[in-house]
């Protein structure tokens, strides 16, 4: 999204269409879900997530391509193709966790801590290599490489363990059915909400940092060194992961986590002096780390087999989404006043916290009946 965001406004292209093409790639993941049962019911789901990395190569390098040449609407139509199947190559990725780890739930809680990993390494070198080559070259061709480098990806991809299908394809649930199994399923469900809840809230993070270096007192630049303790609170917590592997049942997890996200998210807003506002955006990454570990746990041990690829494509879609909504609103409500947006973000948390507890009990009412 970088690339093509730096492409279109290096082009002279105003800002709303710069924005508006980046958009196209990150919308579409919240359909995703609906191409994902071919992930449950492939005879080998690594085929499945090759061809859609190299799908989405083809189409992101057509669109950059195509950019200069043709009307806008045509890129823009090449780049929701190319977003369509990016959920596959996250929660499809993620879905592949059991086969490589094997059965025993230490050794899928460790992998889960590198998955987390990766999602952080791919943050920070994805737009750091956009901007080298930007520098070096064009936005164009950085986006060329990194279109390029999906074909390898799906190469290594192949290299994964083999996994058949785990029930036939008259078994495998359409995705509105998946989407309502997750609902009625009470860990399935507060899995989805408290993921969808927290992607939103840290979402507001990078606009919060960029909005206080006034009231921190320092230069606007400094905003730079808080995204990063919070990318590198990011790693640090994923290692943590794959060190100490989480015990407690990922249900309860989840809640911990989250409420402790939240406590922070106001340590953020009202730290006040710049070291103490680096400490609190660092340990925001520790812990969103932790609980994206958790998240990642409890999709894999509560969804059904039969319905597994989606679950994982569904909450990972909806994460995406509700991150791309959390910045857009951060961005809209920061102006008034800076701490507003971590400040509604922790009460939301709270809200959500206080509704997975109450959901808890209320499903341990109900089974003793």
């Amino acid at each position: 999204m970088v690339a093509i965001v730096l492409m279109a406004t290096t082009s002279g292209a105003p800002g709303w269409l710069a924005g508006l093409l980046g958009a196209c790639i990150t919308a579409p993941h919240l359909f995703g879900p609906f191409i994902a049962g071919s992930l449950d019911a492939a005879r080998d789901g690594r085929t499945v997530i090759a061809l859609a990395c190299m799908a989405h190569g083809v189409t992101l390098g057509a669109a950059v391509l195509l950019y200069p040449m043709t009307w806008p609407i045509v890129p823009a139509l090449l780049l929701i193709a190319s977003g369509l199947v990016g959920p596959l190559l996250t929660g499809g990725i993620s879905s592949r966790l059991a086969a490589i780890a094997g059965s025993d739930r230490t050794s899928q809680r460790r992998a889960q801590g590198w998955d987390v990993a990766t999602y952080g390494i791919g943050g920070t070198i994805g737009p750091s290599l956009v901007a080298a080559v930007s520098a070096w070259a064009s936005p164009a061709v950085a986006a060329l490489i990194l279109a390029g480098s999906t074909f390898v990806a799906a190469a290594v991809v192949r290299l994964l363990p083999f996994s058949g299908p785990v029930a036939p394809g008259s078994e495998i649930p359409r995705p509105g059915r998946t989407l309502m199994m997750m609902v009625s399923s009470g860990k399935l469900r507060r899995t989805l909400y408290m993921t969808v809840v927290i992607a939103l809230s840290v979402a507001a993070l990078p606009i919060t940092a960029v909005a206080s270096t006034g009231e921190l007192r320092v230069e606007p630049a400094a905003a730079g060194v808080l995204t990063a303790a919070y990318g590198l609170g990011g790693l640090v917590g994923s290692a943590g992961v794959m060190i100490r592997p989480l015990r407690a049942e990922a249900d309860l997890s989840m809640t911990c986590l989250a409420a402790a996200v939240g406590v922070v998210l106001l340590g953020a807003a009202f730290a006040g002096v710049f070291p103490l506002a680096v400490a609190a955006y660092a340990l925001a990454g520790v812990l969103n780390s932790r609980f994206f570990a958790a998240t990642l746990a409890a999709r894999s041990e509560y969804a059904p087999a039969q319905a597994r690829g989606q679950v994982f494509v569904w909450i990972g879609a909806l994460k995406i989404t509700a991150g791309s909504a959390g910045t857009a609103l951060a961005g809209a409500i920061v102006a008034p006043a800076v701490h507003l947006p971590l400040v509604l973000a922790a009460a939301l948390i709270a809200v959500a916290v206080a509704a997975s507890i109450l959901d808890r009990r209320l499903g341990r009412g109900i089974a003793r009946i």
